[in-house]
Formats: structure tokens, C-alpha cells, sequence
């Protein structure tokens, strides 16, 4: 069985696969990568992408992505060639936008909805809460996989200093909209502030005084305007978390061969083991490959080439033997964390992925049709 036939088998019957793992490590490529080798399968596949960078974009022939999936014409992707059924879509999340739909599916009506949208309390949280990404891109996921337009959505992972934000972003919320405070701001005006303590309604005066805003005000009067919402946040972040563990949906873990990426993606895999979320493959970027043959010393290139040149051209394949046998052994080193779980390896490429022939090359090394 090939590489590209291993991975294809593990991902089989997924609909939802989410590249998961720490930053800069081609994330972005690889989920864009994994949708087109899908897509060229015959299945109709939507990739998500939260990249400031608007690398995938390009990479699609486009000048921006919407924040709704697009259709990409396998005429903007050279050797795009879909089997019968298959069809790529791609969109950005605008996380402000997700947020402010959550409301809008939330609100009991059209006033409590407006009174929530308009409340500029609202408008500095649902900016501060959607801006860390990660909650609003599996609120996304949850919409795209119920709404049931797509075989498979692949999903690249917000951007973190930590990959476990991800996994965590759904407790989180949960444990922001069940605390003690919100409870406390959500009684009738005046009772919050007086319940929250003499400590908290000094800050807030100081804060008034200074701004010519009731502050404490605003803030119970949008939570207030809430109202049965808020049990709504959890009763979602439940379903996303159960959706998050369904066996159909399965993680591919990115990382690349240095010690720091490849530790934080074997954490990851230990905490999806035991959360009982399915690992299907982990994708290392950036392996440096070993140098082809070369004549054993300077003095057989010397008929070849100036003496200079010759010893330059070996010592840079000396260079380039150490840094395979390093990223080789990182590898392995990754294969024997994650205990019979696939690695796949892509191999450095010239360039960065910046257009469809180089976003092609990827897929083809990870899912190649010709098995």
C-alpha cells in the first residue's frame, strides 16, 4: 500500500478533518493540501482556513476568500482534475461574523437579538472572545457539518502559542457563561453591582468618573439583554464538544521535525487519546531530504569543475547530510511517540507554497491518485 493509499484509508467515511498542532508549521498548506487530494477523489470538500496571511488564497488563484464557502474552479488549480462528484470549496472565518450569527440563532426574537448586537459591551467582548479564534471556528465547523452540504470540511486550526486552546476553547466558554459573576450581572439593575461587593462598585465609580460612563451599567444591562441566551452558549459548546469526539471526525496532527513543534504535537496526541477523539495520521513539513550522490572527495569533481567550486559543492552536501539525519531522526522520534499512529513525511520543498502548482505538489505527495 502507497503513502497516499494509507492516508486515504484512514481518513475514509471522516466528515470532518481538522489539522490540529503548534503554529508555523505549514498547518494552512496541509489542510488545503488534504482538501484538494479529497476533492480529486470525487468527494465535494470545504476547507476552512483562519489565515491572516491570506496565504491559501493564492495558493486558490484568488485574491481574497469570503467569509462563505466559494466554490474554487478546478480551472484556477493546473492538473486539478476531479473525479466525477468532486468539487472544492474554500472560505476564511471572519470570527467576528460567527460570533455575532451564534447570537442571532440564540436570541429568542428580533429585540433580544438587536439588544444584544447593538449593546457596545457586546461589541468589545464578542470582538475580545472572537479575536483568540478558537471557539468560533468549531462553532463554524458545527454549522458547516449540520447544515450537510459537504461530504468531508477540513479545518485549519486557529494560529496559538498553545495547540491545546483549541481542544479546550468549548469548557472554556462554558465555564465563562455558568460563573458565579454572570449570574450576578444578569439580576435586576442595581442588584448585580450591589451583590458583586463594595471592591468591584469602587473600580467601577473610579472608572465612571474617569469616562462619564456607567460602566457596571452597561455591562449588567448586556448581560441583562442575554436573557435565556446564555444557557445557550453551553447547551452549543456541549454539542460542539460532542461533535469534537464523534468517530467521524478525525485529527491530523502537523508538525515538523525540530524538538519544539514535535514535543507539542506528541502532547496533543496524548490528550485526544485520552479524551477518545480519533488520531488519524500526523504530517511532518519541512523534512529536509539527503543529498543525492556525489564522488567521494574534491579531487574527482576537480576534472569537472574549478577545485574551489568543487569542495564548496560538497561541503554544502556535507551540510545538507547532517540536517536529513537530524530531521530523519526527528521523525522517528515522532513516530515512536505516537505508538502505530501513520507519519507522514513531506519532504522541504524549493519554496514556500504561494500558488496552486506548489499547493498541487503537496497534495500529491499525501494523497496521490496513482496508488
Amino acid at each position: 500500500m502507497t503513502a497516499g493509499a494509507a492516508l486515504a484509508d484512514r481518513l475514509e467515511g471522516s466528515r470532518i478533518v481538522i489539522c490540529a498542532g503548534p503554529g508555523g508549521v505549514g498547518k494552512t498548506t496541509t489542510a488545503a493540501a488534504l482538501a484538494l487530494g479529497l476533492a480529486a477523489r470525487g468527494q465535494r470538500v470545504a476547507v476552512v482556513t483562519i489565515d491572516p496571511a491570506r496565504r491559501l488564497a493564492d495558493a486558490l488563484g484568488l485574491e481574497e476568500l469570503a467569509d462563505e464557502p466559494r466554490r474554487i474552479e478546478a480551472e484556477r488549480l493546473p492538473g486539478f482534475r476531479p473525479a466525477p462528484g468532486g468539487e472544492l470549496w474554500a472560505m476564511t472565518l471572519d470570527a467576528k461574523r460567527t460570533f455575532d450569527d451564534l447570537i442571532e440563532r440564540l436570541a429568542p426574537d428580533a429585540a433580544a437579538r438587536d439588544q444584544v448586537l447593538s449593546n457596545p459591551i457586546y461589541q468589545q467582548i464578542s470582538t475580545a472572545v472572537a479575536g483568540s479564534h478558537e471557539f468560533t471556528a468549531i462553532a463554524k465547523l458545527h454549522d458547516l457539518d449540520a447544515e450537510g452540504d459537504y461530504d468531508v470540511v477540513v479545518l485549519d486550526t486557529p494560529p496559538s502559542r498553545n495547540a491545546l486552546d483549541f481542544l479546550d476553547a468549548p469548557g472554556r466558554l462554558t465555564s465563562f457563561f455558568q460563573g458565579r459573576a454572570i449570574r450576578l450581572l444578569m439580576r435586576p439593575a442595581g442588584l448585580g453591582s450591589r451583590l458583586l461587593g463594595a471592591g468591584t462598585g469602587a473600580v467601577f465609580s473610579i472608572l465612571q468618573r474617569a469616562t462619564g460612563v456607567d460602566l457596571l451599567d452597561d455591562v449588567a444591562a448586556f448581560f441583562r439583554a442575554l436573557g435565556g441566551m446564555v444557557d445557550g452558549f453551553p447547551e452549543r459548546a456541549a454539542r460542539v464538544e460532542k461533535l469534537l469526539a464523534d468517530p467521524a471526525t478525525r485529527f491530523v496532527l502537523v508538525c515538523s521535525p525540530e524538538p519544539g513543534p514535535r514535543s507539542e504535537a506528541l502532547f496533543l496526541a496524548e490528550r485526544l487519546r485520552t479524551s477518545g477523539m480519533a488520531l488519524a495520521a500526523a504530517v511532518v513539513n519541512r523534512v529536509e531530504p539527503p543529498p543525492g550522490e556525489l564522488p567521494a572527495g574534491p579531487e574527482v569533481l576537480s576534472s569537472r569543475l574549478e577545485p574551489a567550486l568543487a569542495e564548496r559543492v560538497l561541503a554544502a552536501a556535507r551540510v545538507q547530510a547532517r540536517r536529513a539525519a537530524h530531521d530523519a531522526a526527528g521523525v522517528e522520534a515522532l513516530r515512536a511517540g505516537v505508538d502505530g499512529t501513520p507519519v507522514f513525511v513531506v519532504e522541504q520543498l524549493d519554496e514556500d507554497v504561494h500558488d496552486a502548482a506548489g499547493l498541487a505538489r503537496v497534495a500529491a505527495r499525501l494523497l496521490p491518485l496513482e496508488d
